[in-house]
């Protein structure tokens, strides 16, 4: 019988030469840590189809913010959640200096300082009555050009609240030049745009849209990425690239990684990429019926997404799992 001189296996024989080999290797730092900030409450309150995630106050948002900087992540991602009362046509109140989401910037500058990379999402989606990531034309569509003069609006109030970058995440055509030039007339030419290039109007936001208090009303076909296309999402990449874009982001992350992987092929730029709500819903579902590991699927869940070639993941694990990888090694 004739038996192989080459054994792969060796380098699998034990944890210490697996770590050694190690291909792919996930940081804390190159984890983002999304937060909810809810006008009004006194306290957290938790989020049903997100399970240990929770809508914060102005208080527990500095806590779970000191924490997550303290276990090692590299950034913060905030949303704001106004009450439905100050939800307009238009979203004003994502513009307004002390709008719930503008608010929550100053509190973590003040926090935080440069410690961390304090981001904010930029869209419109949170602070409508009708639910769309932009202003509604007379025919219900929404109306591109009109949306982005309230963008770059909405980036130099974000900026001048403290944030290091903005995340515009609406996928207007166009919005990534014009916020880069509304940032630099106001004197924020060091303010970051990350952009959500390749966004997806997929099935996988549910459990945000109740993280936010949604009221959307129909969906998002009309102008974010068709699930089935691959060459439009390199097409707007290069655009928000030649726009001014310091970082692109896929997202959801898990059921695209063939588009960060073709991103990251593609561009010498940062890639990023967020692993969203529907993704860590279904891992905590599965994990409390007992069906998976669940410490492991959500290492094993962000090392395939870095595979793919994202340098930044947007999780709602990232403290925890900042955690586990320090606890690793």
């Amino acid at each position: 019988m004739s038996f192989p001189d080459i054994r792969p296996r060796r380098l699998r024989r034990t944890p210490a030469i697996r770590r050694l080999v190690e291909e792919t290797r996930l940081a804390p730092s190159e984890l983002i840590l999304p937060l909810f900030l809810k006008e009004g409450l006194s306290e957290p309150r938790p989020i049903s189809s997100l399970p240990g995630v929770v809508q914060h106050s102005r208080e527990s948002l500095r806590k779970a913010a000191t924490e997550a900087v303290e276990a090692g992540v590299g950034g913060l991602m905030l949303f704001g959640v106004p009450d439905n009362a100050n939800k307009d046509e238009t979203g004003s109140a994502g513009l307004d200096p002390e709008g719930v989401l503008n608010v929550g910037l100053r509190d973590l500058k003040a926090e935080l300082g440069d410690a961390t990379v304090i981001m904010s999402d930029l869209c419109l989606d949170e602070f409508t009555s009708h639910g769309h990531c932009g202003v509604l034309a007379g025919d219900g569509s929404v109306d591109n050009d009109a949306t982005l003069a309230v963008y770059a609006d909405m980036a130099v109030a974000q900026a001048d609240a403290g944030a290091h970058m903005v995340g515009p995440s609406g996928m207007m055509d166009g919005q990534i030049g014009v916020i880069r030039k509304a940032l630099d007339a106001a004197g924020h030419q060091d303010v970051a745009i990350l952009a959500y290039s390749a966004k997806y109007a997929g099935a996988f936001y549910g459990p945000f849209r109740e993280a936010v208090e949604s009221t959307l009303q129909g969906d998002r076909r009309q102008y974010q990425q068709d699930p089935p296309n691959v060459r439009e999402a390199l097409r707007e990449v290069d655009l928000d690239i030649a726009e001014g874009a310091d970082i692109v982001m896929v997202k959801p992350a898990l059921p695209y990684l063939d588009i960060i992987a073709a991103i990251r092929d593609r561009v010498t730029v940062p890639v990023a990429a967020y692993q969203v709500s529907g993704e860590y819903a279904m891992v905590e579902a599965a994990a409390a019926n007992g069906w998976i590991d669940r410490e492991r699927v959500i290492l094993e869940s962000l090392t395939s997404i870095k595979r793919a070639g994202a340098q930044i993941t947007l999780t709602y694990w990232a403290t925890e799992a900042a955690q586990l990888i320090r606890n690793r090694f």
